[in-house]
């Protein structure tokens, strides 16, 4: 954490700002090691130039705050306090001039307050530079995305297990979810979802009292979060009978995922990684039916940078962690979409993800659950 802190540090004092503000819960984690959920409470850690770093938080919260290891000073309040008001008794000698915040995380009314708070100087977007620093994951950081990333492996199979027809969609999610807490996992890293049959053709449908039945695709995208970190796998399975036409779109996303995932290399552009899995879907007929990009970033959020789109010429660098997910979807149909968690090194992509992408037909029944 300490590494993480003076690199911004740096980075305020070579802009020529007093300090930053950050004040998301991603973030504050990121550089501290603290993880709390702050509701309407204030919660903000400030970075100096010349100064060491002080977070501010409520009163009630210390404890959890030193046994995350905070070394650096820290100012509490109660709920009866005014924290504007003891912010800038305790340290407006240091937060005179400009300041950097995070611009797509603060809300206005801290954004006032923090201007409340400066003689002169103005407000800096620090968000390019946060985003930078986690772009590159560390050992453990490496370390607690591969956990999780089996945690989600484990989470499919369960899903898979639970399959028979007449079931729903929210019973399947209820006992991966079970399941997974049972193995001491507290929280998913967004809300999962369970897709059967014409469901599936949405690629962010909504889980519902939907019963599966033969002939169905099945879509499950779920992760965990693992030490604060987050997997996000997608697996397509189809339940007791296989259609040609299903058959053919999912060996198509397949092979897109595949070619995709040969242009995962450092110094590759990443559009190259989104051209590479459309041109597969195109030239198979389904172009209409590929909306979104190939993938996103991942660490702490389930969606970070890099963005993995056609217009995306940032070059990939060993570090980075990347969800690659072509899918296909047809109205009426149903639809397909193989994910998996990529970590880039210098040799070659290592798959962080490992249920298998073969074409599954699932044919249990009740009894056989």
């Amino acid at each position: 954490m300490k590494k993480r802190l003076t690199n911004l540090q740096g980075y305020i004092r070579k802009n020529g700002l007093d300090g930053g503000l950050i004040t998301s819960r991603n973030n504050i984690y990121y550089l501290s090691g603290f993880d709390y959920e702050p509701h309407e409470r204030f919660t903000g850690l400030f970075v100096f130039a010349e100064h060491d770093p002080v977070l501010v938080l409520p009163e009630m919260e210390v404890e959890m705050l030193l046994k995350a290891g905070w070394i650096y000073e820290y100012l509490s309040y109660s709920d009866s306090e005014d924290v504007w008001g003891k912010m800038k008794r305790h340290l407006g000698n240091k937060i005179g001039g400009g300041m950097g915040i995070e611009e797509n995380y603060i809300s206005f009314r801290y954004i006032k307050m923090i201007q409340s708070c400066l003689t002169d100087g103005e407000l800096t977007n620090l968000d390019p530079k946060l985003s930078e620093m986690r772009e590159i994951k560390d050992t453990d950081e490496v370390n607690s995305l591969r956990i999780a990333a089996k945690y989600a492996d484990y989470a499919v199979q369960i899903a898979v297990d639970s399959l028979y027809e007449g079931v729903t969609e929210l019973e399947v999610l209820g006992r991966v979810e079970y399941q997974l807490k049972k193995r001491g996992i507290r929280e998913m890293s967004f809300t999962p979802m369970v897709l059967f049959g014409e469901n599936a053709s949405n690629p962010h449908g909504v889980t519902g009292e939907n019963k599966l039945k033969a002939g169905d695709t099945v879509i499950f995208d779920l992760g965990v979060k693992y030490n604060g970190y987050s997997s996000d796998i997608t697996r397509t399975v189809v339940y007791k009978e296989a259609s040609e036409e299903m058959d053919r779109m999912y060996n198509t996303v397949l092979k897109a995922n595949k070619a995709a995932l040969k242009e995962c290399k450092v110094g590759n552009n990443i559009r190259k990684i989104d051209e590479a899995a459309r041109k597969v879907i195109e030239e198979a007929g389904y172009a209409n039916y590929f909306p979104h990009r190939i993938g996103h970033g991942l660490g702490i959020n389930v969606h970070e940078e890099p963005s993995l789109h056609s217009n995306n010429n940032e070059l990939l660098k060993a570090g980075m962690v990347l969800t690659i997910e072509p899918g296909i979807y047809i109205p009426g149909l149903g639809g397909v979409r193989i994910e998996d968690d990529v970590l880039i090194t210098e040799v070659e992509p290592y798959l962080l993800t490992g249920f298998t992408r073969d074409l599954q037909v699932i044919n249990k029944d009740l009894g056989d659950i």
